[in-house]
């Protein structure tokens, strides 16, 4: 594979590999890069397109929005083109509903791979599925103008795309409570202060800043960040004492690696 290979380019979603960085663009900007069934099928296919060399990946949205969230058209009574529309699909059978439910969740679980370190490039509107598609990516460097919002509840709805698990580690749950009833907006300085993003720039700074990022990320030896990001998200589920043994196991491979010994 060639520098800059474009891999997929599909249902509003490219994927263009550059040796050990991928960059994955949401390519409707019309639409403020409305989100489908299309598209997350699509977001899918990119992160099981995506080589074995690729390190880091960086998510970002043509246009003044990164993601304005669902297309509404999904809740109309003709759906999308060859696609049920939701309102059928809740009359069918649950379980059909929820086996839906997790095809769709699949679009935004595999940036937190171990293998992969996500960058999430951030302007405008992210609202909805949006903002649950930057929550996604394990990093976010969000723009000045930046507007995180979590609107299902005013729609009779619950976020489900895998947003909240990292809304409630980021945040806290009473501010992710307060931010999903209320359905307001989270500006720039909120986001950076309570951490949902790691870095704020001017717009068009936006790609130099990913760049830099991921630059920086593929510096360090693979397996070194793989196990890294392991024992963080570990942490998580594990209590204090279980985690000095993960820190121990992790440490051990890393050094027999580095003597050359195999088991």
């Amino acid at each position: 594979m060639t520098s800059l290979d474009t891999v997929l380019d599909k249902d509003g979603v490219r994927l263009i590999v550059d040796d050990a960085v991928a960059t994955v663009t949401l390519t409707n900007p019309a639409k403020r890069n409305a989100q489908s069934p299309a598209l997350w099928r699509a977001l899918t296919e990119a992160g099981r397109a995506l080589p074995g060399t690729v390190r880091v990946v960086v998510l970002r949205g043509e246009g003044k929005s990164f993601s304005a969230g669902l297309d509404r058209q999904a809740f109309t009574p003709e759906g999308f083109d060859g696609e049920p529309s939701f309102l059928d699909m809740a009359r069918g059978p649950e379980a059909e509903l929820d086996a839906t439910i997790a095809e769709y969740q699949e679009a935004f679980t595999w940036w937190r791979r171990n293998d992969l370190v996500s960058i999430a490039t951030v302007q405008g509107h992210a609202i909805g599925a949006g903002f649950q598609l930057a929550l996604a990516c394990d990093l976010r460097i969000v723009a000045e103008d930046v507007q995180f919002a979590m609107r299902e509840t005013s729609l009779g709805l619950v976020p489900d795309l895998t947003g909240t698990h990292p809304l409630v580690n980021l945040v806290g749950y009473a501010r992710a409570l307060e931010i999903c009833a209320t359905g307001r907006f989270v500006h720039a300085e909120e986001a950076e202060r309570t951490g949902l993003a790691n870095l704020v720039v001017p717009a068009d700074q936006l790609d130099a800043a990913a760049r830099d990022l991921a630059g920086a990320l593929v510096a360090a030896p693979r397996d070194a960040v793989v196990e890294t990001k392991a024992l963080l998200v570990g942490a998580l589920s594990r209590d204090y004492e279980q985690q000095r043994v993960a820190e121990r196991a992790a440490q051990g491979r890393r050094l027999r690696d580095l003597a050359g010994i195999t088991d």
